[in-house]
Formats: C-alpha cells, sequence, structure tokens
C-alpha cells in the first residue's frame, strides 16, 4: 500500500543504488560463488518488490525468503527468479511451491517425505534445497538424517536436489571457534551429495572473507546497511533513511517533567520538538532517554536536524518521541519539519544498541505507517 507522504508522520528513503553497491561489494568477496541475496521480512523493511527488481538488474538470480507467500511476491516481480524458502515445508502448501515455482528447502524427515509424495504424484523427481544443521541447533537434518536420506533410493530418487545448505550460529564473532567446527561437519555432509552447490556463507561469513564461500552465498543484513560482524568498521553503505515530523515544539521550565512517568526532569529551561513516530511505528521504547532499564548499559539514542545531533527527551510512546532543540535557533526549525531517526549522520545499529537490541531488529520492524521513497533506482 502506497502512504501519502502528506498524510505520515515518518519516512522512508531507501537508497537503491546503495543497496546494490553493498551486493556488488558482498558479490566481490565471493570469487567464482554466485552471489544470492535474502529478501525476507519485506527484504528487512525495504520492499520486495523494489528491492527484487534492483538487484535483478544488478545480476542477481537467486533469492531467498522465509514464507511461500513472500516467494510469491519474487516470483511476481521476476518470473524468472530463482526463489528458495527457508521456514519448511508444510503439506498443505505443496500445491502453491508447485504453481509458484518456489524451491522450498527442507529440513526434517517430514518435509522430505512431504516433497517425496509430492515428486511420485507428479510423476518426477522435484527440485529442493536440504538444509543440514551442522551445530546451531535450530532448522535443519543432522548428519546421520542427511546419511539416511542419501541412502534410501526411494527418497533421494525423487528429489532433485539444487543445493545444500546450512547457517552459521556464531560468524558475527570472528574467528569464533564454533564456525569453523560448523564447516567441517558441513563438509562431511557435503561429500554424500557430490557436485550438489553447497551454500554456508551469510552476511558476516562473507565479511570475513575467509574460505567459506562454496558455490553460493546468501547475504542478507549487509545489503541494506547493517552491521554483520561485532567489533569492527561496518564497510557498507546505508540504505535506509528514517525521518520523522515535527508535530509541536514547545517550551518547558527547568524542573518540569517529561513524558510517560515523569522519567526525565529538566535541567533547564528547554524547546522541545515533539515527533510523529513511536514505538508502533518501530522505533523502539527502549531507545528512550530515560525510563528504561539499559540505560545503565547503553547511552539513549540520539536524533539529527540539519546534520546538527539532538538528544532524546523522556519516553518513547506509542506514536510520539521528544528531542531537545534548545540549542537550534527558533528561526531554523518549525512544525512540519523533518528531523533524522536514523540514516547519513545517525546510523541504524547504534539507534538499535541504544534500545538494547540489532539493527536486524529495528529495520526488519519498521511499520506500515511510513511512506517509503526510493532513490537511486539505475544504481
Amino acid at each position: 500500500m502506497t502512504v501519502d507522504s502528506d498524510l505520515v508522520g515518518g519516512r522512508l528513503t531507501i537508497d537503491l543504488g546503495a543497496l546494490v553497491n553493498n551486493w556488488r561489494l558482498l558479490a566481490s568477496h565471493a570469487g567464482a560463488a554466485e552471489c544470492a541475496a535474502v529478501v525476507k521480512a519485506n527484504a528487512y523493511g525495504c520492499g520486495i518488490e523494489p528491492v527484487v527488481t534492483a538487484l535483478s538488474n544488478a545480476g542477481c538470480e537467486t533469492f531467498f525468503v522465509a514464507l511461500p507467500q513472500e516467494g510469491i511476491r519474487v516470483r511476481q516481480t521476476l518470473s524468472a527468479a530463482r526463489c528458495f524458502v527457508l521456514n519448511g515445508l508444510f503439506a498443505s502448501a505443496v500445491p502453491v511451491y508447485l504453481g509458484e515455482g518456489l524451491t522450498p528447502i527442507l529440513g526434517s524427515l517430514p518435509e522430505i517425505q512431504t516433497w517425496v509424495t509430492a515428486a511420485i504424484a507428479e510423476g518426477k523427481p522435484l527440485p529442493c534445497a536440504l538444509h543440514m544443521d551442522s551445530g546451531m541447533t535450530r532448522l535443519g537434518l543432522t548428519l546421520d538424517e542427511l546419511e539416511a536420506v542419501v541412502g534410501d533410493h526411494e527418497i533421494i530418487d525423487n528429489l532433485d536436489v539444487k543445493l545444500l545448505m546450512t547457517h552459521y550460529a556464531c560468524a558475527d564473532d570472528i574467528g569464533h571457534a564454533q564456525t569453523e567446527r560448523q564447516r567441517d561437519l558441513f563438509l562431511k555432509g557435503a561429500t554424500l551429495l557430490p557436485g550438489v552447490p553447497r551454500s554456508a556463507a551469510n552476511s558476516a561469513a562473507i565479511l570475513q572473507q575467509s574460505d567459506h564461500g562454496f558455490e553460493l552465498i546468501r547475504p542478507g543484513v549487509a545489503i541494506y546497511g547493517g552491521e554483520a560482524l561485532n567489533h569492527t568498521a561496518n564497510p557498507m553503505q546505508q540504505v535506509v533513511k528514517l525521518e520523522g515530523r515535527i508535530v509541536q515544539i514547545r517550551t518547558a521550565k527547568a524542573g518540569d517533567a517529561v513524558g510517560y512517568g515523569g522519567a526525565e526532569v529538566l535541567k533547564r529551561d528547554s524547546r522541545i520538538a515533539y515527533i510523529s513516530v513511536g514505538y508502533a511505528d518501530g522505533y523502539h521504547r527502549g531507545a528512550s532517554h530515560k525510563g528504561v532499564a539499559m540505560r545503565q548499559v547503553a547511552p539513549p539514542a540520539q536524533a539529527a536536524f540539519n546534520g546538527t545531533i539532538i538528544n532524546g527527551v523522556g519516553r518513547i510512546s506509542m506514536d510520539l518521541c521528544a528531542f531537545d532543540v534548545t540549542d537550534i535557533l527558533e528561526a531554523e526549525i518549525a512544525a512540519g519539519d523533518w528531523i533524522e531517526l536514523f540514516g547519513d549522520v545517525i546510523h541504524v545499529d547504534d539507534v538499535a544498541k541504544a534500545s538494547g537490541t540489532i539493527g536486524y531488529e529495528l529495520l526488519t520492524g519498521l511499520g506500515n505507517r511510513y511512506s517509503r521513497i526510493y532513490v537511486g533506482a539505475d544504481g
């Protein structure tokens, strides 16, 4: 749904040129491997349709989603797209997979049996990916289960296995021993399916520039400008800018309590700008200046107005947040103006840290009340 920009309290500017540049940078780390793209969760809040179109124009041919409903949107946008669905296979959804040309990622013996039954009914092996759990203890086949599948001709002869994949649990920590243990176990599993393309590397593993590329890499958050590695500089361009509109600027006296709970008492006479964005829009209450537990371990979120950093005041509420604009000249700021909540000056991951979470959650939780503006589409 398109939202009229005159009727909203917040807007998102999504730089598709930066997004494409990020994908190309990640692809450059892949060597001979294919670089796919993860576009689940509405392409990390950026919109499946414009993101798939931009990446396809840049040369991306393979996409990963979590749910078949997302896969349908990918295929409707790009009929030639190869689209893998991560979150399992339910028998009732089989006709959708077949009709829409979606490829299920099978991570359990019951799912495999469901797909084999469909293949027998269709009279031919059906395309799929197999997911091996190499140590995350989430979705996927154990090594023993994979051996059983490959050793059973009634099963394997009805599967057209296009990809063998695994998922790393700790790749965001550079040099974590768990990643190498998972890689080694995954390579054991891959020997059971010689010639089948392999995929393990997410954004973090790609940026480590270690030997995890295999035949296909599948970056996610880094495409959208988010931090994929802990404790290291983020090399990705910022893609998403979130701005909120000023509803009112009011004066308050030193000693006045601001917002819910009276959590912040002003230390000086102040001018406060109230912004029409709140936690209902995915701007987390945890980013509040006062009155939240994580303030003991993290600084609050800041914002920017025309490049000038401004500090939050009080608690973020459902539809509003407040910032101190005392040090900005009255003639330079007014109701109806826009402030940057994150983007060029304030990075999304810094707001996430202030909220006690990660950039992934902030991006994927961006609400449907924003207008979305796309720039750099020719990138």
